[in-house]
């Protein structure tokens, strides 16, 4: 399968070209971490907007957790896929799921902003980015989150999704720009030259707002 982008920061440069046209109007852009964080910040930097993220983690299937069977949010709002029972998800599991997820989610977020509250979405267009869709189960709990908190309007943003992941994400979207939607899809990494692990230390690295930005309104 050929890949497609050089890096996540290739990719974010092609992705902030098909969003130009919220440019100059005050969006405000959240990354998924951990991939989604070092795209964020050069479609941010982009398109002269606001930066944070959006804290969610994936619910693994019980036989391969890298297969997601939903997503839960920071403040335990989950989303469980119509396929969780046939990969052995029942509702026990769910809920041991849950709480692992939501631990190891409260732990980042004192990692990656414990001197602030996050950038208040509301009334805004807020652009949520992440590096690819694979189930959209993670995005589907990210573009949840920020919708219970009133954002004027809300876009999904990836170079690369799966069909299916698409179909799943769209409803939950005002607007979803992906650049490529290929007909096989096996894995987000594979459409990258150079898809490394994103660590914790380049997430706050790229959340540490440049000195010149202005003050920003926050919740």
């Amino acid at each position: 399968m050929a890949v497609i982008f050089e890096s996540r920061e290739a990719a974010a440069r092609k992705l902030a070209t098909a969003l130009d046209l919220y440019a100059g109007s005050s969006p405000l852009v959240l990354a998924i971490p951990r991939g989604g964080v070092p795209m964020g910040r050069v479609i941010a930097d982009a398109l002269q907007a606001e930066f944070d993220i959006v804290l969610v983690r994936k619910l693994g299937a019980p036989d391969d957790p890298e297969v997601a069977v939903g997503a839960i949010d920071e403040n335990g709002r989950a989303y469980v896929s119509a396929h969780a029972a046939d990969c052995g998800a029942d509702p026990r599991y769910l809920e041991i799921e849950k709480r692992i997820q939501l631990s190891l989610l409260l732990q980042r977020r004192s990692i990656y902003t414990p001197t602030r509250a996050s950038i208040d979405p509301r009334g805004r267009a807020v652009i949520v980015v992440d590096d690819g869709l694979a189930t959209g189960a993670t995005m589907i709990a990210a573009l949840d989150a920020i919708r219970a908190r009133e954002p004027a309007k809300l876009i999904c943003a990836v170079p690369v999704a799966s069909a299916q992941g698409l179909d799943q994400v769209q409803p939950h979207a005002d607007a979803v720009v992906c650049l490529l939607v290929p007909r096989q899809f096996d894995a987000v990494g594979h459409f990258y030259a150079s898809f490394p692990q994103v660590d914790d230390t380049e997430v706050i690295a790229c959340l540490s707002a440049p000195d010149d930005l202005p003050e920003v309104s926050r919740s």
